[in-house]
């Protein structure tokens, strides 16, 4: 592995990447931002706290989160989590990131923190080598299992082939499409090394999908279901548990904990449902501490809430409304270019999120994600729609329908607008409201849909879990070659203004394809009494709580 020695290394006093001092001089030179460089130098195995401070006073602020109280924390006390209790056996099949329960006691090798910024979590650290197709991952040492077993290598290659082993049925495997399992390699006890078939800058990030849970080694030959044997590495065991209604989390002793005390000795999942009514009457009668989330429907009514805070979080969470190219009348893209033609973004970010948000463009790619381009803005043009119509030979017009889950009231709104816009060009969309079990039975299968989609700090990860063709997540059936090739090339370009043109290219095939309606992106917001201290609201809505504690 190249290493370049210089003003970096000897200030770091340790060998390092060979592309970061060119990194560092771009952000000297203003080229990037700071947080491309903290970003890009994390993901090349630079500590947090080192880019950090070779950043410090370059680049821009990076704006802390909000609510970080300062005052002395109290240990003990039960905290009270209003969020679902959805089965959790197998947290590598997980669909959703609400499934926060196995957090607590089910650990990752990297976290990506409030800051977008990836940090070792399992790992001590990693490095890369300088073509990005090795990549030498450190076990930390000392890292127990709750059942007394010590945390190894043997765990960390069983969980990447389990990821990337199409009987799984994980949507991880499609971020580790470049993993063969020839490419797992067991170096030592606490040393693993990944062998890839083509360059892969994002490799820490995506150890933080919330599909790539760390499961012990044994997991399938103990019946492969985390509720009868919740064996973990993290500061809390499972309790009790009970699907839809609640379960129960108490902490580990300290001394077997190979991470900092935790300061809640007892977390209790209860199980409210998906609707803000019965999320406000819970906060309001006391009855939980804290919510998953909340709509911007009730934002007013938790302002008047006494001893009840809103946490905000700006994030690349999205909607989109997909039309699967595989099936008619959507197979055609003339069809696809006229919906997305009759629709205005801001519009439908207005009166179906208030506005609290970032208009989209229909690629996918946030301007929260580092390697963004941004390109011509989109305008409405029903005209243009109805010829694209005419020439698809809907020149009468065209009847179609969408399916979407009822939980979140936006995704309704986002219907409704949608077929008022469409209407002007002739399109007529019957909604099509179901109860969100039964959507996420269909999700893949639709013609055309409204999915909800959780952040990803990283473009090229949103990327290749829904757009590369045959991924597990691909729901709107797209299957483009040329977009696969220019997305292998993006996700291995370390240089950022590079990467941000590769990215240009891939955005605009999406857009030209027409894949998607996707209007904006939305903040995430949640809710707490007063007395939770030390929370903070993580753009994929990830609850930890490993820092928060109660006041009395």
């Amino acid at each position: 592995m190249k290493r370049k020695p210089g003003k970096i290394a000897r200030k770091l006093g340790a060998d390092i990447h060979d592309y970061l001092p060119d990194l560092h001089e771009a952000l000297r030179r203003e080229e990037i931002s700071r947080r491309d460089f903290l970003r890009t130098g994390t993901l090349l195995g630079l500590s947090a706290s080192a880019a950090y401070g070779l950043s410090r006073g370059m680049g821009g602020a990076i704006v802390p989160a909000a609510h970080a109280q300062t005052a002395t924390p109290q240990m003990g006390g039960t905290l009270r989590v209003g969020n679902r209790v959805f089965p959790i056996a197998d947290p590598h099949q997980f669909s959703s990131g609400e499934h926060n329960i196995t957090r607590y006691f089910v650990e990752y090798l990297a976290e990506t923190g409030v800051d977008n910024i990836t940090r070792p979590w399992l790992l001590e650290s990693w490095e890369a080598s300088s073509d990005l197709t090795t990549w030498t991952l450190n076990l930390r040492q000392g890292v127990r299992w709750n059942n007394g077993d010590a945390f190894t290598s043997e765990d960390v290659a069983y969980n990447f082939r389990r990821w990337i082993d199409p009987n799984t049925g994980s949507s991880s495997a499609s971020l580790f499409s470049a993993l063969p399992e020839s490419g797992i390699e067991v170096i030592d006890p606490h040393t693993v090394r990944l062998n890839l078939t083509r360059p892969e800058l994002a490799i820490p990030e995506n150890l933080f999908q919330y599909t790539c849970a760390i499961l012990h080694h044994r997991f399938d030959e103990e019946g492969g279901d985390l509720t009868t044997n919740p064996v973990g590495t993290g500061p809390y065991q499972l309790d009790s548990y009970e699907i839809g209604e609640v379960c129960s989390l108490v902490k580990r002793d300290p001394a077997e904990y190979w991470g900092p005390e935790v300061f809640i000795d007892r977390i209790t999942i209860v199980d409210v449902g998906d609707g803000d009514t019965a999320k406000i009457a819970a906060l309001a009668s006391d009855q939980v501490d804290i919510v998953h989330e909340i709509s911007t429907e009730t934002i007013d009514v938790i302002n008047t809430l006494p001893n009840i805070e809103l946490y905000e979080a700006v994030t690349a969470y999205t909607g989109c409304a997909r039309m699967q190219n595989t099936r008619a009348p959507f197979d055609n893209r003339l069809v696809r270019q006229a919906v997305v033609a009759a629709t205005d973004n801001a519009e439908i970010l207005q009166l179906a999120f208030g506005g609290r948000g970032i208009v989209a463009e229909n690629h996918h790619v946030s301007p929260i994600h580092p390697e963004y381009a941004a390109l011509p803005p989109l305008a409405r043009d029903v005209e243009r729609s109805r010829a694209l119509l005419a020439e698809a030979g809907y020149a009468d017009g065209l009847n179609i329908s969408i399916d979407f889950g009822q939980n979140e009231p936006w995704i309704g709104a986002f219907a409704q607008v949608l077929s008022q816009q469409l209407e002007p060009a002739g399109i007529n969309l019957e909604l099509n409201t179901m109860p969100q079990n039964l959507y996420w039975d269909i999700w893949t299968e639709t013609p055309f849909g409204i999915t909800s989609w959780s952040h990803r700090p990283l473009g090229v990860m949103v990327l290749n879990l829904a757009y590369r063709s045959g991924a597990q997540w691909n729901e709107s059936g797209y299957n483009n070659p040329d977009f696969d090739a220019a997305l292998d090339e993006a996700s291995g370009i370390l240089d950022v203004a590079e990467r941000t043109r590769a990215m240009e290219g891939l955005q605009q095939i999406l857009q030209d394809d027409a894949v998607m309606v996707q209007p904006f992106w939305r903040s995430v917001f949640t809710a707490a009494n007063a007395r939770v201290q030390n929370f903070q609201l993580h753009p994929t809505l990830a609850h930890m709580h490993r820092e928060t504690w109660i006041a009395s």
